[in-house]
């Protein structure tokens, strides 16, 4: 049957009307869309602010749901992140973590239904304050050697990546922790994480498909997002080249001990209700 305006207008009212209309709540999308752009930045080089994404979604759905819609648009912006970094990238890095992650992924989804995402990312909050602190004191009282990509903290912060992405796409911190102690080039830290968390995140879809949770009403309120998702993640790519490189870790720094201080709230105020 040929394609016409009223089938378009069939197909849309099914969208919206039918057993799984998207999300249409005008609620929803003021803190969907801050919480899109928000990734978008963070996808472009801001490393730490896509954790505040999901919180901010939670707010109006469920945390659950909230990861579900995420994962396409991160999918998607992935995409314009490494277009954009596809020259800068460290091979040995991504090596060493990959492996790990896709047996963090696996384990998450294993205990999907029984680790407590207030546990992890308490946890996970603890962890890289204290990294993170630490190497901002270090390195005001003197330029720190770099450390090298060695396998055995790879393979434990991979793991430790892929099994908080699986959970609760969380998996920024620990990467930062192991790569960021190696003071790569700035576009070459931003490609290596475009990339990983590229192939981790179409990694993720497999265990999300058999979790359920990839309904009609997710995949089309995440393509609804997808133009938002696209331009900030441009919109952060040109921001982040326009950073020095020195002044560039600073700030990853101090987002990330946002970030954590947002993580350890979130985590007590859950495991205390």
């Amino acid at each position: 049957m040929p394609w016409s305006a009223a089938t378009f207008g069939e197909a849309w009212s099914l969208l919206h009307h039918g057993p799984n209309p998207m999300i249409t709540e005008p609620l929803f999308y003021a803190a969907a869309i801050p919480a899109v752009i928000l990734m978008g930045l963070a996808k472009g080089g801001f490393s730490g602010l896509g954790l505040l994404s999901l919180p901010l979604m939670a707010l109006v759905i469920s945390p659950v749901q909230s990861a579900a819609i995420m994962l396409p648009i991160l999918i998607v912006q992935d995409v314009v992140s490494v277009w954009a970094f596809r020259h800068s990238w460290s091979g040995r890095n991504l090596a060493i973590l990959l492996p790990s992650a896709v047996v963090g992924i696996l384990t998450g989804y294993l205990l999907a239904a029984k680790v407590s995402d207030a546990a992890v990312g308490l946890t996970i909050g603890v962890i890289s304050i204290v990294f993170a602190v630490r190497r901002l004191i270090a390195e005001r009282a003197a330029a720190p050697v770099p450390t090298r990509a060695d396998v055995p903290r790879g393979l434990v912060w991979g793991w430790v990546a892929g099994f908080t992405s699986m959970i609760s796409h969380a998996g920024g911190p620990p990467f930062q922790i192991y790569v960021m102690p190696q003071r790569l080039p700035r576009d070459v830290f931003v490609g290596t994480g475009a990339i990983a968390f590229a192939l981790i995140n179409w990694i993720k879809v497999p265990p999300y498909m058999a979790l359920g949770q990839f309904t009609a009403a997710n995949l089309s309120t995440s393509a609804a997002l997808f133009p938002v998702a696209i331009l900030s993640t441009w919109a952060g790519v040109w921001l982040v080249r326009r950073v020095s490189a020195e002044r560039f870790y600073t700030l990853v720094y101090l987002l990330l001990i946002l970030v954590s201080v947002k993580l350890i709230v979130d985590g007590l105020r859950a495991l205390w209700a």
